[in-house]
């Protein structure tokens, strides 16, 4: 799924109204019964206080649209038109006089002595402000949303909360609608899914008001939401004449004394995504651990006792992971560097692998085209610097994807795969995912990907899809708290088949 800009949704909108040929309220009158069959549909009727806040443009439009439906099917319906100008949408003016023909009058609120009386059990609909805001909203309007968020009602915002921008993180976060649920028209939104900007709607709903396929097929976005039909479409189903050699080899790099777990995980799922073969080396150290605890994987061992102090090898992988629990001593950085001059393999990096590129960024130049980062927010500093928001990292990792020719999955809540300007969404996972190890499943996960031919962004992309769902499966049948990284390995089959169940 897409997501779109303002200006590109703002065209949306206009392409719909000539190539279906119909009129702009007609489309707001869509917009305005999906809002309502969303509400009615749980509402059912209820004795509830409905409180909708309407600006006075499009977004408001919708409000007053939806405002006469409600009362139409006698709802306890209070509307107030929020009146921070003077100039009001043709749209909205033709809702507001619809709703007057029926003999209800909207309250005005033009200062802060204006505000209504708000209780915890009534319903708030936030209709304020659109996806076109570009400004901060002025002192009494910022007090009005200060006033709503205090209210502890349910609050559900009409497109996007109020206050939030499409392309910016609001400077004065007080000033922002803090909504329960976002009912987002057609497509999702991009602030939906960042941290600095998603924290202002605890969820979030599309609802398909016909906007025109035709346009949204041909518009030029490279932001896209991954969820189970996207990662479908990536899925390579097996040969029947297959054997191990046709899903590939991959070759983990990793561990030193006391972090021979970090390898044993990622080596591990590597093996479950479905990769051939899997080769560990570790240092002399994670020998008997390796062989006793996971006979299905192969072991080299470095020189060292304690810490990897070469990478050198016989085999022939078709990928190498590198960097899970290896630490950063001057001999493994010594070793890595050493790799990194003759290396010509694929490489998926996590962990002190990015520590050590971060450490010494004239490596950087020596990684093969489309090598794999995966970093955590701490690592993701070190490598590319610190940031001012979320808009302003999402610019600095596509410079640094552009730069050195590599994929960076950005984790996180919502993982995000960059390569170069494109962005890819991740859907699955959860807070319980936020637990030792996780990161190194994730890894493996996706180097497995790649020996199995994968693409290297679509390994990227459909690992960070499974490792979210496996995630997602296991605390279904335990909780967040107790979710484990070698849960996550343990679903990932359960990932696998959920992508063709109906559910």
């Amino acid at each position: 799924m897409k997501i779109l800009n303002a200006k590109q949704l703002k065209e949306a909108d206009n392409y719909t109204i000539q190539n279906q040929g119909i009129t702009s309220i007609e489309l707001m009158e869509r917009a305005a019964s999906e809002l309502f069959n969303w509400l009615h549909s749980r509402l059912q009727g209820a004795n509830v206080k409905l409180h909708i806040f309407c600006g006075v443009g499009n977004n408001g439009g919708d409000g007053l649209a939806l405002a006469r439906m409600l009362v139409k099917e006698k709802y306890n319906v209070a509307v107030y038109i929020v009146n921070f100008s003077e100039q009001r949408s043709a749209d909205f003016l033709v809702n507001y006089e619809r709703l007057k023909e029926m003999n209800y009058w909207p309250e005005v609120i033009k200062e802060s002595n204006d505000f209504p009386e708000l209780a915890k059990e009534d319903i708030i609909v936030d209709a304020i402000f659109g996806q076109g805001l570009n400004r901060p909203p002025e002192n009494w309007v910022a007090n009005l949303i200060q006033y709503i968020n205090q209210s502890k009602a349910f609050v559900v915002s009409v497109d996007i909360p109020s206050g939030l921008y499409m392309e910016a993180v609001p400077e004065d976060t007080s000033a922002v609608i803090q909504a329960n649920h976002t009912l987002s028209f057609q497509l999702p939104k991009l602030p939906f899914f960042l941290p600095d900007t998603g924290i202002y709607s605890n969820n979030f709903e599309v609802l398909d008001i016909g906007l025109d396929m035709e346009y949204i097929t041909q518009s030029d976005s490279s932001t896209y939401v991954i969820g189970k039909q996207e990662a479908l479409e990536m899925y390579k189903p097996r040969e029947k004449f297959s054997h191990k050699n046709t899903y590939g080899h991959v070759l983990v790099v990793g561990g030193s004394y006391g972090k021979i777990g970090a390898a044993m995980l990622s080596s591990e799922a590597a093996l479950n995504s479905g990769a051939g073969l899997v080769t560990a080396y570790l240092p002399k150290c994670g020998y008997q651990i390796m062989q006793t605890a996971l006979p299905e994987i192969m072991v080299l061992t470095s020189k060292h006792d304690e810490y990897i102090s070469e990478i050198e090898f016989e085999v022939k992988p078709t990928v190498v992971a590198v960097g899970m629990g290896m630490d950063t001593k001057p001999v493994t950085k010594n070793a890595f560097r050493q790799f990194l001059e003759v290396n010509t393999l694929p490489l998926v990096i996590d962990a002190d692998g990015l520590n050590i590129l971060a450490q010494e960024q004239d490596l950087l130049e020596k990684l093969p085209s489309k090598t794999i980062l995966t970093p955590h927010p701490g690592e993701l500093k070190r490598l590319i610097g610190a940031w001012k928001d979320d808009f302003d990292k999402l610019a600095k990792v596509k410079a640094f994807s552009k730069a050195y020719d590599l994929i960076v999955v950005i984790k996180g809540a919502h993982s995000i795969t960059v390569y170069h300007d494109a962005l890819y969404i991740n859907t699955t996972g959860n807070p319980g995912m936020a637990t030792a190890g996780s990161g190194d499943t994730l890894t493996g996960i996706i180097a497995g990907l790649v020996a199995q031919q994968y693409t290297e962004v679509e390994a990227a992309v459909f690992g960070v899809y499974l490792h979210g769902k496996a995630g997602d499966l296991s605390v279904e049948k335990n909780s967040y708290q107790a979710l484990t990284a070698t849960e996550i390995i343990d679903f990932l089959g359960d990932a696998y088949l959920d992508l063709f169940s109906q559910a």
